[in-house]
């Protein structure tokens, strides 16, 4: 019998209609068993096989207590006198486990005692190591007093002899060190005297750093040990300050003023110019032996570019130059804001590598001076002055255009209009997004503009079938222009990833779409404009039978002068626009339209003559053959096919006409219908 040797349950055999391991499940359930194998088997077949497993988990069963019945009887025997034995090692167990007790107790005891003592030596070292830490600050201060009133007597920021002040640092840092050690133990003398000394020391830095400063290359080394003292005295930040108090804020102050501004030849640039060269000259040395300093110290470098320079600079910027940040011209604005991120991109230059350049970028100063440019407020008065330029276009009623690749004003300056968008002097990369919405929106202007044209067109008039097809050309070209607008605003915007090149690219396809769409209702205009005229001239047709009945004129040879009615409208637009690509289209689809009119009015009079020769046979057979009547009919009769030849003088004559445009009789809908029409009237 086939089981898990883990597992006691037995498996069922495989001819069963379930798998007997899905009873032995973790969460087994009788509603899902069901739902799972009801398409299996039908429930009678299920029944059949859960009692044949039920006979195996049955002869498992009896076979399992067989094999350990004997284990079972044996059991009971053996528990004999057993708690006999459990009563008898009772009361040892209770004494050994007193005894384990009180030794525990014995030893926590010991252990504290131990600890206590410990406390106490260690509190005893900590005091004696603050004693001794408090007698080092003492010698150190003492010390630090003497180095720092050499030269004059007294303890005065004077001395600034640069192995005087190598020492001093070296015992400043010891005299930290000590002091973070005995903190419990100093008075507040020592506290006003550490001051007192460190005021000295880092006066005695700072003196030795200007002086160095204002000794040109001379002062490279000065730089450099003036750097290493900062650095050691973890006073960086004070250098930084100090160079932007003493020697850029003086020179700041007195370039960077309108005074100054207005005094430059070359305006805002100039000024920018003077300040790089601020960088260039006084800052030159400085920046160099900084650079050589931070290569040689990772941990905490120095930035006199970024934390002092700069601040200082944006600062006096903002407040002596605020009107620059004005937009109220537009194109002032865009000079001064160019003009401002040349001056940045040259100062990014300087920065000396690309840490320093997103250091810069990301400097609050410098995100604080990039928001005072309202670049919105700019975009506001170029879209306003763009919209003003369209709709000024739009409502113009001289609509032709000035330069001949378009036909319509309005078509031409929505182009240039596009072209604005992103002209070097109107385009700013950080609104980008601005433009380009702009430019959708000059589309989308242009096709309302439209539609509302084609809606207002007389269509009677020769002067407006001139402007549809003028407009339909425009906006034809207009489409096909669109990829520029594309290629170009990719040239003005750096690294455009794939994601937003496909948005870019979908926006502008539905752009395209709905010139599509515009297309397409210019045709519908175009051919119902043509057709105007042609539907008045085909009523003329019902008139026919008229010129016939009993007129005695002559068998007709030559087509109704409203046949050349018809064409001649077509033929002046042919003469017009053969050129176009599109005439020859448009009067196709006019030709079907007015075909499908004419196949109507001609079946009709078709139909009247001969239910009109129908009509006299009764009469005929009704009355009596006299000669009269006889002759009466005979005349009818002939006017009859009159009617008929002059439809088909007609229609032959409109064929010809058709195929003078160089149309096929075969793609004007309905026109073949209508010879065959005709010619077959002529047999009845």
């Amino acid at each position: 019998m086939p089981h898990h040797e883990e597992n006691p349950v037995p498996l069922g055999s495989p001819d069963l209609c379930f798998d007997s391991r899905s009873f032995t499940k973790e969460h087994f359930s009788v509603d899902e068993f069901l739902q799972e194998h009801r398409n299996r088997a039908n429930l009678e077949a299920m029944r059949d096989d859960l009692g044949m497993y039920l006979k195996v988990l049955r002869s498992a069963m009896i076979h399992l207590i067989n094999k350990d019945y004997a284990d079972f009887v044996d059991l009971s025997s053996n528990l004999i006198g057993l708690d006999v034995g459990i009563s008898r090692i009772q009361v040892p167990l209770g004494q050994l486990r007193e005894e384990l007790i009180h030794v525990k107790q014995s030893l926590e005891g010991a252990m504290n005692e131990v600890n206590n003592q410990l406390a106490v030596r260690r509190e005893l070292r900590d005091r004696k190591r603050s004693l001794r830490s408090l007698s080092r600050v003492h010698s150190s201060l003492k010390k630090l007093r003497a180095l720092l009133a050499q030269g004059d007597g007294q303890a005065t920021p004077a001395v600034v002899e640069p192995l005087i002040l190598e020492r001093a640092t070296s015992e400043y840092v010891q005299l930290l060190f000590h002091t973070k050690k005995c903190q419990k133990d100093l008075k507040d003398s020592d506290s006003k005297e550490f001051e007192q000394v460190d005021s000295l020391l880092i006066a005695g830095v700072n003196k030795l750093f200007l002086q160095s400063i204002h000794s040109g290359s001379e002062g490279r080394n000065g730089l450099q040990q003036c750097l290493s003292f900062y650095h050691t005295l973890n006073r960086l930040d004070s250098a930084e300050n100090l160079y932007r108090k003493k020697i850029v804020a003086p020179v700041m102050q007195k370039l960077i003023n309108q005074h100054s501004l207005k005094s430059l030849p070359g305006g805002l640039p100039a000024l920018y110019g003077r300040i790089i060269d601020f960088i260039d000259g006084e800052m030159k040395i400085l920046m160099e032996v900084t650079q050589k300093f931070n290569r040689l110290v990772r941990d905490c470098q120095c930035n006199f570019l970024l934390r002092s320079f700069w601040p200082e600079v944006e600062e006096r910027i903002e407040t002596e130059l605020s009107p620059i940040f004005a937009a109220g011209d537009p194109d002032v604005f865009y000079k001064r804001y160019k003009d401002t991120l040349n001056f940045l991109e040259v100062l990014s230059e300087r920065c000396g590598s690309r840490k320093g350049v997103i250091e810069l970028h990301s400097h609050p100063n410098f995100l604080s001076f990039m928001e005072r440019w309202n670049l919105p407020v700019y975009f506001q008065l170029r879209f306003q002055e763009i919209v003003r330029q369209i709709e000024k276009s739009f409502a113009s009623e001289e609509w032709a255009a000035k330069r001949a690749d378009w036909k319509l004003l309005a078509s031409e300056t929505a182009w240039d209009c596009l072209l604005r968008c992103w002209e070097d002097d109107v385009f700013l990369l950080p609104i980008a997004h601005k433009f380009w919405k702009l430019s959708l929106q000059i589309v989308s202007r242009y096709v309302v503009w439209a539609k509302k044209v084609i809606s207002n067109v007389d269509g009677k008039k020769k002067t407006g079938l001139n402007f549809l097809v003028c407009l339909y050309t425009d906006v034809e070209s207009l489409n096909r222009k669109l990829p520029e607008i594309e290629t170009l605003s990719k040239s003005k915007i750096p690294k455009v990833n794939d994601e937003t090149s496909s948005l870019l690219k979908r926006s502008l396809d539905e752009m395209r779409t709905e010139l599509d769409r515009l297309l397409e209702e210019m045709n519908e205009a175009i051919v119902k404009t043509l057709c105007v005229e042609n539907v008045a001239y085909l009523q003329q047709v019902n008139n026919i039978p008229r010129l016939f009945r009993r007129t005695n004129r002559e068998a007709p040879t030559k087509p109704l002068p409203y046949v050349l009615s018809i064409l001649d409208g077509p033929n002046s637009f042919f003469q017009s626009y053969q050129h176009h690509p599109k005439s020859r289209f448009w009067l196709q689809t006019m030709f079907s339209r007015i075909t499908k009119q004419y196949y109507s009015s001609v079946d009709d009079v078709l139909n009247s003559v001969k239910k009109t020769e129908e009509s006299l046979r009764r009469l005929k057979k009704a009355r009596d053959k006299s000669s009269n009547v006889v002759t009466t009919n005979d005349q009818r009769v002939g006017d009859d096919n009159k009617i008929r030849q002059q439809l088909l003088v007609d229609v032959h004559a409109y064929l010809a006409g058709v195929e003078s445009f160089g149309l096929k009789k075969g793609s004007v809908e309905q026109l073949a219908e209508l010879l065959l029409l005709v010619g077959a009237s002529q047999t009845q």
